[in-house]
């Protein structure tokens, strides 16, 4: 029975008459159920709840005046009864920064002092705008998903001198996020990503070693991406930019090497992450050009379950309003999706066992009440990635590395395709060329050379083809079709199936696509404690390898937990245990 006594309590004067229906709940209650054989399973177990009952029409006289959400049962709000309370309304500053932030930027017009934070606990990533130099290619390169780019720019920084023979070069691949920065030099005295791993006498020997590491195509750090002006249009790319496969940015990163340093075969490939990937990649698309290639925490294919971890963090940054579907360079970034994104991608990149540790439950204040904004001290690490992560790497150029990971795939049946593809859009070019030219006369000639399957020369005047070279022109609206397309003719179209091939056919279709690597040097190392890469994917490469019965040296290298805790960056933070076997392999150490 409610009295009125009952409702004075809430804070509520009552006069006049309110009927309160009885009413009787079931819940339903989580058991842990053992089964006939003794073992735990788990079940649902529903029973019902002794009825609760209101007096039936009970009558409170006096009633003048309810609050109108609470005596129109056709309101669609709820009752915006304000009673008094013991607690005050929690307070927001983890929202209150964001709101302030998208306010600042309004008002700037990205204002690029309007920056992360400054500074961390994590290996040194920032926003490289010089102390690069530039490759720029006038050739077009068609990609392993159909379309092409007329022509793009590669950013590269270098340490250590090329020897006469030119057999000492070594290609340094990046992880999703790194620039070419990974040693500080003359040009950019900054700390690089790899500062303790490069240099004399060090793992990457520059008294020994000429080492290259270039920006990867798709990305923003001087390299052509989605944030780069579009040739054809005088606007950026935005998401006109062409899907992109790892194995096109390795074919992008070999016409960089030949033609800049005029090396036709590496003295090694050197990658970690989403390098170890390209390093992968590098060896199977041109295996008569690289002598040793070396892989860590990486994979010679995407699994499901990586795949599903970089979708999430796609999906929170395309659902940040300020995206715009990729339109967004003249107007606000989407900083906030950009920071959530990377809050997941910090998740994977570390490892429990080491948060164990570092963090346990420890709050960062523990004389204040528990908030909803960041309390724990996980909680306050991962904002601050975020945090400072958000403004410093382009949101596109995120979303279409990110693609080319999940994409990754060495297997002969998915290489075999690509191929076609490529083959197909290049007869596509050169028929959609030599069109243009057929109706042109007088002076503006155009002299096309197949050079291979893979490439296209043009030399034409920019007018020719309706090219625009006008790069102060930024809209946030997509460029209107340009004369040759450089995208698939097709939308994509979601098709949902299951799995059609076993595992063991599976891995037998790996197994043929990397045998081009068979006869070649090769180093495979992995940390157990990676969720994002597991070990297990490293120790795939070497079967696959080793199945092949090659004639090169074949290594495996795999960190235990009681070696190293820290996960996937284990590469970037236990430098000694990864350094010394890709040291020991480079100078043919056993």
């Amino acid at each position: 029975m409610i009295s009125v006594l009952g409702m004075n309590r809430l804070g509520i004067n009552w006069s006049g008459t309110v009927k309160i229906r009885s009413w009787t709940r079931n819940f339903t209650q989580f058991q842990r159920i053992r089964g006939p054989s003794g073992s735990l399973r788990s079940g649902f177990h529903t029973r019902p709840h002794p009825t609760k009952s209101f007096t039936s029409a009970t009558s409170v006289t006096g009633l003048p005046s309810l609050p109108r959400t609470l005596a129109t049962s056709s309101s669609s709000s709820s009752p915006s009864l304000s009673p008094s309370t013991t607690t005050p309304q929690l307070s927001f500053p983890c929202l209150d920064r964001l709101e302030q932030k998208t306010q600042d930027l309004q008002n700037s017009c990205y204002n690029e002092n309007i920056n992360s934070l400054n500074g961390g606990p994590e290996p040194f990533y920032s926003r490289v705008h010089t102390g690069f130099e530039t490759f720029k290619s006038s050739l077009p390169i068609f990609l392993d998903y159909g379309g092409y780019l007329p022509e793009y720019e590669l950013a590269y920084e270098s340490w250590g001198k090329l020897n006469d023979a030119k057999t000492n070069l070594i290609l340094l691949h990046t992880g999703l996020s790194a620039s070419s920065h990974a040693k500080s030099h003359s040009s950019n005295s900054k700390p690089g990503w790899w500062e303790d791993f490069i240099g004399p006498g060090k793992y990457l020997d520059t008294d020994k070693y000429f080492i290259v590491c270039t920006n990867v195509l798709g990305g923003c750090y001087g390299s052509t991406g989605p944030s780069s002006i579009n040739p054809l249009t005088g606007t950026p790319y935005g998401t006109t930019f062409p899907i992109l496969s790892i194995n096109d940015m390795v074919r992008a990163q070999r016409e960089l090497v030949r033609d800049e340093f005029g090396v036709s075969k590496l003295f090694a490939t050197v990658g970690a992450s989403m390098g170890g990937m390209q390093s992968l990649a590098f060896g199977h698309e041109f295996p008569d050009e690289v002598e040793k290639v070396v892989s860590i925490s990486a994979c010679a294919r995407s699994s499901p379950s990586s795949i599903a971890l970089r979708h999430t963090q796609r999906q929170v940054l395309m659902s940040d309003p300020n995206w715009k579907r990729g339109f967004y360079y003249d107007k606000v970034p989407p900083h906030v999706g950009m920071k959530l994104a990377r809050e997941i991608a910090t998740i994977t990149y570390r490892s429990g066992p080491e948060w164990d540790t570092r963090f346990g439950r420890k709050r960062a204040d523990e004389d204040r009440p528990p908030a909803l904004c960041p309390d724990f001290l996980v909680e306050t690490y991962l904002d601050h990635a975020g945090e400072k992560f958000c403004l410093e790497y382009d949101a596109n150029s995120f979303l279409y590395v990110l693609k080319a990971m999940d994409l990754f795939d060495l297997g002969h049946g998915n290489r075999t395709k690509a191929q076609e593809v490529r083959r197909k859009s290049l007869r596509e070019y050169h028929e959609t060329v030599e069109s243009l030219v057929s109706k042109k006369s007088g002076p503006q000639k155009v002299a096309l050379t197949t050079l291979s399957p893979e490439t296209l020369t043009i030399n034409t005047q920019s007018e020719t083809l309706g090219a625009s070279t006008d790069s102060s022109s930024c809209s946030s609206k997509p460029p209107s079709k340009p004369p040759y397309q450089s995208l698939p003719s097709e939308p994509y179209k979601e098709k949902v199936t299951s799995a059609t091939i076993d595992q063991q056919d599976s891995f037998a279709d790996l197994v043929r696509g990397m045998e081009t690597l068979a006869d070649k040097d090769v180093l495979v190392i992995g940390v157990e404690s990676d969720a994002l890469f597991p070990s297990r994917q490293q120790q795939e490469i070497h079967r696959c390898l080793k199945e092949s019965a090659g004639r090169g040296d074949l290594r495996y290298a795999e960190l235990s937990t009681d070696i190293s805790v820290y996960g996937h960056d284990t590469f970037l933070l236990s430098l000694d245990h990864i350094g010394g076997p890709v040291r020991d392999f480079l100078t043919n150490r056993q």
